[in-house]
């Protein structure tokens, strides 16, 4: 357990860092603060600073901790073995930062709290609304200080609504996906950004969503949000997700019949 003052304490960094290395550089980015660090894959400046930021603070709340962030193991790849090893603050500066970058929303500070590579406490703060999602292990999911649990309605396919992003899919696993999206409701576009995609499964109007890469600090914080709120976020064959252990695919889903659902409409094996 990690205790209220714990998840207040966290909450605050990350209201400090968005104040100081985020919000004054959203729509005032010149050309030098934002780079390619990979093809497609954006940094800018506010993503290293708010990483230095939150680095800086976090080990202070719990003793024996480090961090793991994006940034960093876009620097240095052999980091992100050892999300597993210890008490790891996984981070992630800048959500959705090709929104950030281009001046619209939606963009997040992510933080996920892992012990022995499990989850154990999450938090998810948009800078420009102020929302705050936060959840710790066995103890539910909160949302602006309000208790969240999941709607248990079961939609037929036909009616039912997600986010299917194919982007990193290998084409012949993404060609199959698309076939199968006629059977659903809605396919909603895409935040781009997991830490609107993961609130949203459970304050939206859409019930699942469907990923193909699954880095720590993208799904982390998200999948504790959806799962202590009874929620259901496991890899494609239904085996548990676990941050430090590697894998491709999630399924992020409402609650658990949502889950079923989805699974028999894009994933489960056709006559």
């Amino acid at each position: 357990m990690t205790g209220t003052h714990l998840i207040e304490d966290v909450a605050a960094i990350l209201r400090e860092v968005a104040d100081e290395a985020i919000l004054p550089r959203f729509r005032t980015l010149a050309q030098g603060d934002i780079e390619e660090k990979a093809p497609g894959d954006l940094v800018t400046v506010a993503d290293r600073e708010s990483e230095r930021l939150l680095t800086a603070r976090l080990p202070g709340l719990r003793a024996g901790s480090r961090v793991v962030g994006e940034e960093a193991c876009a620097a240095e790849p052999a980091l992100l073995k050892t999300v597993g090893d210890g008490t790891v603050w996984v981070v992630d500066p800048v959500d959705g930062t090709a929104n950030f970058a281009a001046g619209r929303e939606p963009f997040a500070v992510m933080v996920a709290l892992l012990q022995a590579g499990e989850t154990v406490a999450a938090w998810i703060l948009e800078p420009i609304s102020g929302r705050l999602c936060v959840a710790e292990k066995g103890a539910g999911t909160a949302i602006d200080g309000r208790r969240l649990v999941a709607d248990r309605a079961v939609p037929a396919p036909d009616a039912l609504r997600g986010s299917v992003l194919t982007r990193y899919m290998p084409p012949d696993v993404g060609g199959a996906i698309d076939r199968r999206l006629c059977g659903l409701g809605a396919v909603t576009p895409a935040f781009y950004c997991a830490g609107a995609e993961y609130p949203s499964i459970l304050t939206g109007d859409r019930h699942f969503a469907l990923f193909w890469r699954s880095l720590p600090w993208d799904h982390a914080p998200g999948a504790l949000i959806v799962a202590e709120a009874g929620g259901r976020v496991t890899r494609w064959d239904g085996s548990p997700y676990r941050p430090a252990v590697d894998g491709q695919g999630l399924l992020v889903a409402r609650n658990p019949g949502v889950w079923d659902a989805a699974h028999a409409a894009l994933l489960a094996p056709q006559p």
